[in-house]
């Protein structure tokens, strides 16, 4: 291809096909260049129908356009705007610096595309079939959308940075070598990626990304089961929300609700997630969220920092969610999403608030912390007994703080675990202090009654007050108060076994009910 004066003042060159200078033409003016039959079948890049030499141009006359091409007719603005084209050859671009704006529609691409390093406005392939798109540190002022395109050997878009926004919205994306699908890790986007309805049979890899405003994964589904994650993304960062949710098939991608009778496709994955050490500026949004892990894959929020988790989902069936060390403002949730006993981990867990969607009795809020703990923890006890007593529920929290008595003795030897089935029996470790009244009355009763039929000699004969049963039971029972009964009077027999029985009964509720006031004014 020979480059001469010719060239740069808008000539064609001798070495172009019929194809290749309509496509010249085009460029100069800014014009679209739709080769397309208008018949279905025929254009569908993706189908095996042949596009011959009147629909063929070469890539390096794409690059060469691209990189070093004609300037615009008067009046107009060059631009390489191509509908229905098959590409031959790679298109390498690879740390060009290409200013004129690029929108392909329905092209089929003979060989992979590269960008590395490359330099752009706005690129937009839309419902084009690409072998692969190689475009690490890639950086374009406006948008990289790639929507509705198939990537037999995958993207990667590693340390590129992306001006606007990010479109992959309905992209179908198979592995590379290395078994990734998409791999943008340090990728940083100044406004929305949208990956909707996304379909990625490999890694989705997001390590340490920044994305400026939402990450969008509405309806996609993602396939890595063989492997260990089909998202991992730590420490991603997300100024806004990212949505693992459900998206309208047929309908408009965007926020708004779907038009009735639209089909609703549920986020899936089947694979392992991992979230750790992300943060998210207003959520993180799982509802209908569909996990299918293996027992070996996690779906791992570890660390994470936002101020609502939106923990909606389908309960996995397999597998183990991971929320040690996250800290969360407000937890909405469901009863039925979360995993049963040795599927969850809460060890450090934080948040501030409650709101369930649904019915979550605190019967099956105990069992969601007893399902975090295989051994005993007091931690996520006590947390769960805090924020309920914020949201002023204080008779839930009291019963949230007695599940964790119950919870630890089990842990004891059995002397002390005797000892805390006592208080348990009478008092509820302290959490249900009416018990004690009821049981100093039952023991009075019954120590007045017992005693009444006593009648001991009096330990000084000259100066001991009249007998009262009912005084002298009183003051055996009360530790502290002493009402001049118990020391006047000698009891013998199986009556000072009584006696003592009474006192050794007295002392335990009045720690029990003591130690229960003191965590009461702790609280307060």
């Amino acid at each position: 291809m020979a480059e001469g004066a010719g060239f740069h003042s808008g000539d064609l060159s001798d070495d172009l096909t019929a194809t290749e200078a309509g496509m010249w033409q085009a460029f100069r003016n800014g014009s679209v260049y739709d080769l397309r039959s208008g018949e279905a079948v025929v254009d569908d890049p993706h189908g095996g129908h042949p596009w011959g030499p009147e629909r063929t141009v070469r890539a390096r006359v794409v690059c060469w356009l691209l990189l070093d091409g004609p300037p615009a007719l008067a009046g107009r603005v060059s631009s390489l705007k191509l509908c229905g084209l098959r590409i031959t050859g790679a298109l390498d671009l690879a740390g060009g610096a290409v200013l004129p704006y690029v929108e392909l529609h329905g092209c089929r691409f003979d060989q992979e595309v590269l960008l590395p390093e490359a330099h752009f406005t706005t690129v937009r392939l839309v419902d084009c079939s690409v072998p692969r798109l190689e475009a690490a540190r890639v950086r374009t002022e406006g948008d990289l959308h790639l929507p509705r395109c198939r990537f037999t050997g995958g993207i990667r878009l590693t340390d590129a940075h992306i001006g606007t926004d990010l479109l992959l919205n309905q992209a179908v994306v198979h592995r590379d070598r290395a078994g990734r699908s998409i791999a943008a890790d340090g990728m940083t986007v100044g406004q929305d990626l949208q990956a909707e309805l996304l379909e990625s049979f490999g890694e989705f890899s997001l390590r340490s990304a920044k994305i400026g405003v939402s990450l969008s994964l509405r309806g996609a589904r993602l396939a890595n089961p063989r492997e260990r994650f089909a998202l991992n993304a730590p420490q991603l960062t997300v100024e806004r929300t990212l949505y693992l949710t459900p998206a309208g098939v047929g309908g408009p991608l965007s926020e708004v609700t779907p038009a009735r009778g639209t089909r609703i496709q549920p986020f899936e994955c089947r694979g392992g997630v991992r979230l750790d050490d992300g943060r998210f500026g207003d959520a993180v949004d799982l509802e209908r969220a569909r996990f299918t892990l293996t027992d070996e894959q996690v779906l791992s929020l570890r660390r994470v920092q936002t101020p609502e988790l939106r923990f909606l989902g389908e309960r996995p069936p397999r597998g183990q969610v991971l929320l040690s060390g996250a800290r969360i403002v407000t937890l909405v949730d469901r009863a039925s999403s979360w995993p049963g006993p040795g599927s969850l981990h809460m060890g450090g867990f934080a948040y501030e608030n409650l709101v369930p969607r649904g019915p979550f009795p605190l019967a099956e809020r105990l069992n969601w912390v007893a399902a975090a703990t295989a051994e005993y923890n007091p931690e996520p006890y006590e947390r769960l007994a805090a924020v309920l007593r914020e949201a002023g529920e204080d008779v839930d929290a009291r019963e949230v703080l007695l599940a964790k008595q119950r919870r630890r003795r089990e842990t004891l030897p059995l002397a002390a675990k005797l000892v805390g089935y006592v208080q348990d029996w009478t008092v509820a470790y302290g959490y249900r202090p009416g018990r004690a009244a009821v049981w100093m009355a039952v023991l009075w009763a019954a120590g007045s009654l017992a005693f009444a039929r006593a009648g001991p000699p009096p330990a000084d004969p000259g100066g001991h007050p009249e007998w009262n049963p009912a005084l002298f039971a009183l003051d055996l029972l009360l530790p502290v108060v002493d009402l001049g009964q118990a020391g006047e009077w000698q009891l013998s027999g199986g009556w000072q076994w009584l006696a003592a029985a009474l006192v050794l009964l007295g002392w335990t509720l009045a720690t029990t009910v003591a130690a229960g006031a003191t965590r009461l004014l702790r609280r307060n």
